[in-house]
């Protein structure tokens, strides 16, 4: 594993010595000299354990949050704030409970009464494609967890953004539907082809949905390993059964094992 950021031609996605701390805390910075680049249409995600900046990274590449120093490029433009080419999908989905899913996913068109012909002929598309259209006039109460988190990617591609942003979008799920969910969203990326970061704390679910799997740890966070996932693709729950999964799986667990009993990672 090569414990620095790997060079990625054609990168839609390039961080270059990014530092950021919260204001008005006394403690070492979130992120420091974090350098990093995202191809064009890969998968990446982003591992590791609780306060190691992970959802700080995806914060800043949102616009949310800006940088200290560094730069963040996303398509050749510097993110300063929020941008309708950056999707984004957070733990829960935070739905709107008076409005139905159809309505949910056309939130950032102002909803039907405000979107264009454009917009709700892609809306409707999209409830298709996450297998939603027979849902689309039930209420986040009718809805179970797993539908509520399509209504999130769903509503997140709605203005068909280059970069997807996902902040550990499956944790609140149980197993089961976790599963279910990370085949759903391996088949919507493979159909539109998207640029994604994807946060989570789980080492299957990062290998299964990856291209690329990046562990950050530590306060500040760095880079600790940086791994391609040659699996082949579509990839299939007996996936995870195969040699080479639980290979690249070892490979991970040995690296947060050393990083526990020591605070350095393996060479």
């Amino acid at each position: 594993m090569n414990a620095s950021a790997t060079a990625i031609p054609e990168a839609l996605v390039t961080l270059s010595g990014v530092k950021f701390a919260y204001p008005g805390r006394s403690r070492s910075p979130i992120l420091d000299d974090l350098s990093l680049s995202i191809g064009e249409g890969e998968f990446l995600a982003v591992l590791g354990p609780s306060g190691g900046g992970k959802s700080t990274l995806l914060k800043i590449l949102a616009g949310l949050v800006t940088a200290q120093a560094g730069s963040v490029v996303v398509g050749g433009t510097e993110i300063r704030r929020p941008r309708r080419d950056v999707g984004m999908v957070f733990q829960r989905p935070t739905l709107l409970p008076w409005r139905n899913v159809r309505d949910n996913v056309l939130l950032p068109a102002g909803f039907a009464i405000g979107a264009s012909k454009a917009e709700l002929d892609r809306a409707d598309r999209l409830l298709a494609m996450t297998g939603l259209r027979e849902s689309a006039g039930l209420y986040p109460n009718q809805l179970s967890g797993g539908m509520a988190q399509r209504v999130g990617l769903t509503r997140m591609l709605l203005h068909d953004p280059r970069l997807l942003l996902l902040d550990e979008p499956f944790s609140a799920l149980d197993a089961m539907t976790r599963e279910r969910l990370s085949l759903e969203l391996q088949r919507i990326w493979m159909t539109e082809r998207r640029t994604a970061i994807f946060v989570t704390h789980s080492i299957p679910e990062a290998l299964f949905l990856a291209d690329r799997v990046v562990v950050l740890a530590g306060r500040p966070g760095r880079i600790l390993a940086d791994l391609p996932v040659d699996l082949p693709r579509p990839r299939t729950l007996e996936t995870m059964g195969g040699a080479r999964f639980n290979a690249l799986a070892l490979e991970l667990r040995r690296l947060f094992d050393t990083v526990a009993a020591t605070g350095v990672p393996a060479q």
